[in-house]
């Protein structure tokens, strides 16, 4: 999901929770080396042994042209050899309107000789992120090894035709880190900013009612069929595994695996469950450390300081000035019990600096958190790529109509009593999303988006135990009506593990292989952290 945006962990690009997104997929160089080298067999043959990609062949009002690679805002070397192209279909299959829209497409060849003949297409996080842009993550964890790798802008992405950007809210929330996190005149700020996106992209003539996990569903099926290919596998990372998980519902026909990494359930989606995740998240990261003697010596009851921080701060917010990597131009920060509560659901990227951040910030130091918080709301990474009318389209349609404020504020009661009522109010990564959906003002998805998803579609159902944006409790949660379903937690991991640990690429890998057996004798041999012990 998407807002927030994540301390750096090596080379964490962002956790961005753009404008009411929640935790996306963190774009972490992965571990497992892997040759990026692919072959591209890229010859012009038109006949049925001619690779995906390179046919251009029309299905319905759908159209597939093999062309040029779609853009992206840095070059991306794990694309060069792709074969590539664009997918054209209805903006709203609902509206007889004719208009039409351009997604772009990307296919990484296969490093073996003798590729599989049913490719992995990866799903982004985001909402809002561009699966072209991830290419470099999916190839490291070695995807590609035996099969085909397809990459597909979502609508609205960053290289889709029309995009849907705004990066005018990503301007504000660079902004917002010398705003008081959940004031009421951070608010009104907020949706004024999320109304000129939508002013901006209504006037361009878009239909934002358009912009949604069915239509998106639809997409990557029309590529499917366009592409001629009778069966494939979906790997969704963090709100990719939302979108696959409706896919699996609307289009299980084709479907070989699925792999979810970060599991985000459309049935259970919206404020109190990012509560509950933080909760997990949390807590897995405080255990770690009482568990571990010389960090439960140095930083004794973790939980109850933080807790007591959030308070503190929420009462009396701490301004502090900080300088970025790259940049000698001063920044203002604002924590407050909110920003803490957010900051902490990114920070287990760099779990082994938490406690002893925290500890800083309790003796009156808050420049780590400080910088951590402010780096990634202001990093170029974080402007002008995450498509804004994408991340309403979904939470305005999908979230917000089938949860009640009430229940929304119940969930961060019932998770976090101790906390002010000011900060339960807002839940983690969804600030003032509400009121922002208020301002979007497109039509409640159908109730059917809410169903959980069933059948018997092998299944590889991935967490991470430090995750604190989509909790490790949804992996079971998904497996009760996915009778197929394998359930692995990699411990001490934060959201989305396949960017971070080399034990779940090779788990991943081996699910594709086998999808019956994963190899999962990796998790034996994990070890917590060792946290960084201040003086």
């Amino acid at each position: 999901m998407t807002r927030p945006q994540a301390p750096r962990r090596r080379t964490v690009r962002r956790l961005h929770i753009t404008s009411a997104a929640m935790a996306t997929g963190v774009l972490v160089t992965g571990l497992l080396a892997a040759p990026a080298g692919a072959r591209s067999r890229t010859d012009a043959s038109t006949g049925p042994g001619a690779p995906i990609g390179t046919v251009a062949r029309t299905v319905g009002d759908a159209r597939f042209e093999p062309g040029p690679c779609p853009k992206t805002p840095e070059p991306i070397a794990e694309l060069e050899g792709a074969r590539c192209g664009t997918l054209t279909v209805p903006e709203n299959r609902a509206e007889s309107t004719g208009k039409m829209i351009r997604l772009g497409v990307a296919i990484v060849p296969a490093v073996s000789d003798t590729p599989k003949p049913d490719p992995i297409v990866w799903l982004a996080g985001g909402p809002g992120d561009d699966a072209v842009g991830e290419a470099k993550m999916a190839i490291d964890g070695g995807l590609n090894r035996d099969r085909d790798v397809i990459f597909m802008s979502q609508r609205g992405t960053y290289s889709a035709d029309p995009t849907l950007l705004c990066p005018n809210i990503d301007e504000f929330n660079a902004r917002a880190v010398g705003l008081v996190y959940d004031a009421p005149s951070t608010e009104r700020l907020h949706v004024e900013a999320t109304k000129a996106c939508r002013d901006q992209l209504a006037a361009r003539g878009i239909d934002l009612s358009a912009y949604n996990d069915t239509e998106s569903a639809a997409d990557y099926e029309d590529l499917r069929t366009a592409l001629g290919l009778k069966q494939w596998n979906l790997f969704g990372i963090s709100y990719g595994t939302h979108l696959a998980l409706v896919y699996m519902r609307l289009h299980p026909e084709g479907l070989r695996s699925v792999g979810l990494d970060g599991i985000l359930p459309p049935s259970k989606s919206g404020s109190a469950a990012t509560w509950s995740s933080a909760r997990q998240g949390f807590d897995g990261l405080f255990k770690a450390c009482a568990e571990q003697p010389a960090c439960n010596k140095r930083y004794p009851n973790l939980s109850a300081t933080f807790d007591r921080l959030v308070r503190e701060l929420e009462a009396k917010p701490v301004t502090t000035t900080v300088t970025l990597p790259g940049s000698d131009k001063p920044v203002k920060v604002v924590l407050d019990g909110g920003a803490l509560v957010n900051w902490m659901t990114s920070a287990t990227h760099v779990a082994p600096q938490v406690p002893a951040a925290l500890d800083e910030l309790a003796h009156g130091k808050p420049q780590r958190i400080a910088q951590q918080w402010a780096g990634g709301k202001l990093s170029p990474q974080a402007m002008g790529r995450v498509a804004h009318g994408l991340v309403y389209g979904v939470f305005c349609s999908e979230w917000t109509p089938y949860e009640s404020q009430e229940q929304a504020l119940r969930g961060g009661q019932e998770t976090f009593p101790s906390y002010p009522r000011s900060v339960q109010a807002q839940a983690p990564q969804l600030t003032f999303l509400r009121p922002d959906c208020a301002a979007w003002d497109v039509p409640a998805a159908a109730p059917s988006i809410r169903d959980a998803t069933r059948g018997d579609v092998p299944t590889l159902a991935l967490s991470g135990g430090f995750d604190s944006q989509t909790g490790a409790d949804n992996g079971p949660y998904v497996a009760r009506t996915l009778s197929k379903a394998k359930v692995v937690t990699v411990p001490y991991e934060p959201h989305v593990v396949f960017a971070t640990s080399k034990c779940a690429q090779e788990i991943t890998v081996s699910f594709f292989d086998d999808p019956a057996a994963p190899k999962t004798a990796c998790l034996n041999s994990l070890t917590a952290p060792e946290f960084e012990i201040g003086p």
